[in-house]
């Protein structure tokens, strides 16, 4: 297997096995395919790492049956891996009672505020908040806040942030952004999405 070198060693007191193993912060954004992909499949090592994961999806509407959802919830009961524990704005937060009806705006800052105490538990290893980058474009959840949360969560917790806009400070902050760019797409062509291929 391949080991990246990096091109610089900072003078930050730390061993190299301390530095290798510091939490991140990734984002992935951009207009083209492949935000959410790539942090499923990042989740995906995190299970065979036994890692417990904690999949937050924003925005995404309840109707929509991510194939990505079903495997890694099958893959986390399977008690081979790490556990998966998944949440859905769209479905309504696992952790509020049904009988609420949440703003869009509300149930994002909701599903934020569930993420900040996950966090402060220490409850999971990895954190995929899928889409969360548009409540933070659109103002409902503090991008400032995020950071500092962030910065100052505990332990070893990773967190991938996926969604087009992810704010400029969040992108300056983060260890790791990926920008997907759209070159080409089926859809230019007038192709709907298709299962397996976007669901």
């Amino acid at each position: 297997m391949p080991k990246g070198q990096p091109e610089t060693v900072p003078d930050d007191g730390l061993t190299t096995r301390q530095r290798r193993n510091r939490p991140l912060v990734l984002v992935h954004t951009g207009t083209g395919k492949g935000k959410s992909t790539a942090a499923f499949g990042l989740a995906l090592r995190a299970w065979t790492q036994g890692w417990p994961i904690g999949v937050f999806q924003f925005v995404k509407s309840a109707k929509w049956r991510v194939g990505e959802e079903k495997a890694l919830t099958v893959l986390g009961a399977s008690g081979e891996g790490g556990s998966v524990v998944w949440h859905k704005m769209g479905e309504g937060w696992s952790w509020v009672q049904r009988d609420s009806q949440l703003s869009n705006e509300e149930a994002a800052r909701e599903g934020w505020e569930q993420v900040k105490r996950d966090l402060a538990a220490e409850t999971h290893k990895l954190y995929v908040l899928d889409e969360f980058a548009y409540p933070l474009h659109w103002g409902w959840v503090d991008t400032d806040e995020v950071i500092e949360v962030l910065r100052d969560r505990p332990g070893s917790q990773h967190v991938v942030i996926t969604g087009r806009n992810a704010p400029e400070k969040l992108k300056e902050f983060a260890d790791l952004v990926t920008e997907m760019t759209k070159i080409k797409h089926p859809m230019d062509a007038g192709q709907k999405g298709q299962r397996g291929i976007e669901w």
